[in-house]
């Protein structure tokens, strides 16, 4: 049985603005389903390094909200809290500053709750780019608290809560999108690669973030919050989020994929597993076998619109609530890294905020190589399970080695950040983007893959 596409014509003009002109400019020297493949995969991946480079300034910050004052030069007050940024300044300054991981994770997880119910039911591309305008300007309302000399706790954790919402849109949205361009044929190699993005962002947010922290640390969430705000427009302009948007051909998500090659002048369709193009005739496609009954019925039904499914619903898909257990796990120790690992190494290594907010990215360095392993082994092995099972299994004792051995020197600390980083961002980066888009367009589904946006959702849903 064949799966019809539709003709590029119609569907183009449903594009974005940007998309067309880019298609008149650059698609005639390439070749149209490469060129838009690579082009979505580079996008999403800017896109999602934008939403994490917004999420790490507030732990690089951290250590300078309450700073041992006497130890900072020009100092001549005596009060040993005069350095200090109320209301941080007092005694409690750490369950303070948890308190701003609370309201951000638990807006998140609400957030989170809903968001992959409702990128379905609307435009992708527009709640994308929705999501990442808010979320630049929650950032930059954090920043603006220093500019404006604002030191009600109320006001962070409002930010705070409204920046989690905001954020909660990213995930669901771009592993959709890029699962409907990417089938599973290596898979875990494209997403490892993909999903470096998080890496790759915590390392830009420290560093720009680590700029400013010990001068003016309100630049440190405004400039991150202008750069995902400026990207929120890119995609609402360039970025298309279905093969169908543009006239490319689908990918494959069960076995076979369709080319239709009406875009390219010519009448019929190919089966990519036999490479034999199968005419059309009229509206139907001749089939090159004769299908059973059961085809036949199936043909003669209209096409079913991608159908929601409810969060109890992706729970009975196989599979999942396994992997949500085990993201639990690894994902609570990458956000403990996340949001206080700078802190961490400022007070236990003695280092300055600058150079405890550089060293951080050690761990998000590795974690790129960690993510980009954990996908090869599992395309080779088709053991995506194993394959978290072991690295998660050695990111335990490597978190007592790193606690132990950690202030030895500067060497180890670095090489032990590595090691850390590679096991545990490895499990997280594959659940996260191969595993959920795995489910997402799992066999024993009958309807389109609009459901990794629910499928993604819950995995997120269920780990918090």
């Amino acid at each position: 049985m064949y799966i019809q596409t539709e003709a590029a014509g119609p569907v183009m003009m449903r594009s974005p603005l940007g998309v067309r002109i880019i298609d008149r400019v650059c698609c005639k020297c390439f070749n149209k389903d490469t060129w838009y493949r690579g082009y979505v995969l580079l996008l999403t991946f800017l896109c999602y390094c934008c939403y994490h480079l917004s999420r790490k300034p507030v732990s690089v910050v951290k250590t300078v909200f309450h700073q041992n004052c006497s130890a900072l030069p020009d100092y001549n007050s005596s009060d040993p809290t005069a350095c200090d940024w109320a209301p941080f300044n007092h005694p409690n300054y750490q369950e303070l500053e948890g308190s701003l991981d609370y309201a951000y994770l638990f807006a998140y997880a609400v957030g989170m709750f809903f968001a992959g119910h409702i990128a379905e039911r609307v435009d992708l591309r527009l709640f994308l780019s929705l999501g990442m305008m808010l979320s630049g300007i929650t950032t930059a309302l954090f920043g603006m608290g220093r500019l404006w000399n604002i030191h009600l706790l109320s006001y962070y954790l409002a930010v705070q809560i409204f920046g989690g919402l905001a954020q909660s849109s990213g995930w669901p949205a771009v592993v959709t999108c890029v699962g409907n361009w990417f089938g599973k044929g290596h898979r875990g190699l494209v997403f490892g690669v993909w999903n470096s993005h998080t890496s790759i962002g915590n390392i830009l947010g420290s560093l720009i973030a680590g700029v400013w922290v010990s001068t003016n640390w309100g630049l440190s969430f405004i400039v991150p919050g202008l750069i995902i705000l400026a990207m929120g427009l890119v995609v609402f302009l360039l970025l298309p989020t279905d093969p169908k948007e543009v006239g490319c051909s689908p990918p494959d998500h069960h076995g076979q994929h369709i080319v239709d090659h009406r875009t390219h002048g010519e009448t019929g369709y190919e089966d990519v597993s036999t490479h034999q193009v199968v005419p059309v005739v009229g509206e139907e496609i001749a089939p090159l076998m004769t299908d059973s009954d059961e085809d036949v019925e199936e043909r003669k039904r209209p096409p079913r619109e991608a159908e929601a499914i409810s969060f109890f619903g992706a729970l009975r898909i196989p599979g999942v609530v396994e992997f949500s257990l085990c993201l639990f796990f690894s994902k609570l120790v990458a956000y403990t890294f996340l949001y206080w690992l700078p802190s961490y190494i400022k007070y236990v290594a003695h280092y300055d905020a600058t150079q405890s907010a550089d060293l951080s990215t050690m761990f998000d360095v590795g974690g790129i190589a960690g993510g980009i392993a954990a996908g090869v082994v599992s395309d080779y092995s088709g053991k995506s399970a194993s394959t978290c099972a072991v690295m998660l299994a050695f990111s335990a004792p490597m978190m007592f080695i790193y606690q132990t051995y950690g202030n030895v020197s500067l060497r180890v600390n670095i090489v032990l950040l590595l090691m850390t980083g590679f096991l545990v961002n490895g499990p997280y980066a594959l659940i996260t983007t191969a595993v959920s888009a795995d489910l997402g367009t799992h066999k024993s589904l009958k309807v389109k893959h609009s459901l990794i946006q629910a499928l993604s959702a819950c995995l997120q849903k269920v780990l918090r």
